[in-house]
């Protein structure tokens, strides 16, 4: 580090449980941001603020009007953008020494096999049921730990899984890949926005420790936030030993 980013940083360097060394594997550390939307916007942020060196951002979307009221990573002037290349504006502004990839796409199995084995850690913001179980699929197999958030109206959870630990559940073993979800959408059911910022900042904070190897992240425990009462519930999660994406690939 050179005396910019020791001064950058200096309080992440403070804390004990990060040091030199800690600040050090954020700067080295790849991450996989799958949607610049309403997760991906403070997730990314964070993530750049914190000084993770190189951040990819997946998102086939374009910024539109009705993003603005959640998706504080673009702005008016930028409606009609790319939300990876808005995205990528926030953070470099933000943080000039981070290296921010965009890639407009949609997040199919190529892509991600091709991604996934390049991160240091994967941050599932999207919306869609289907990529969510597509990005998993990749994160076990190349044995890379995901971020799993999700938020609609007043409702949001958080969750990690590990691959690297024999006992950690997958995606699929809490949503089987065969189960048929009904897509809730925040442009038909609404969201209330603090609370994407919430579940999207959580993210980052996981990926944090998982890139540092400090505290324990949310393997196995599945947070929910009722955004009502501003209560949170906590369930315990254990890999289906049926499951036909972990359990598979050993």
């Amino acid at each position: 580090m050179n005396d910019d980013q020791l001064l950058r940083y200096s309080r992440h360097i403070l804390l004990d449980e990060v040091g030199i060394e800690g600040q050090q594997a954020m700067l080295d550390a790849r991450a996989l941001i799958i949607g610049a939307g309403g997760l991906g916007s403070p997730a990314a942020l964070y993530l750049a603020a914190s000084g993770v060196g190189h951040i990819t951002l997946v998102d086939d979307d374009t910024v539109d009007l009705t993003n603005l009221q959640r998706q504080i990573a673009h702005t008016t002037a930028r409606v009609g953008l790319p939300k990876v290349e808005s995205a990528a504006q926030a953070l470099q502004a933000l943080n000039p020494d981070v290296q921010v990839q965009c890639i407009q796409q949609h997040a199919d199995a190529a892509l991600l096999d091709e991604l996934v084995s390049q991160a240091s850690v994967v941050l599932d913001c999207c919306d869609n049921y289907r990529t969510r179980q597509t990005v998993n699929a990749a994160c076990v197999k190349h044995r890379v730990p995901l971020v799993a958030g999700a938020i609609i109206r007043f409702d949001g959870q958080i969750t990690v899984f590990d691959p690297r630990k024999d006992t950690s559940p997958c995606y699929a073993c809490l949503f089987a890949t065969e189960e048929e979800f009904e897509e809730v959408q925040c442009s038909t059911m609404g969201v209330l926005a603090p609370l994407v910022g919430v579940i999207g900042a959580m993210q980052a904070a996981e990926a944090l420790k998982i890139i540092t190897g400090i505290g324990d992240p949310l393997v196995g425990k599945l947070l929910m936030l009722d955004g009502k009462s501003m209560e949170w519930s906590r369930m315990r999660t254990s890999r289906n030993p049926e499951c036909s994406v972990c359990c598979n690939n050993k």
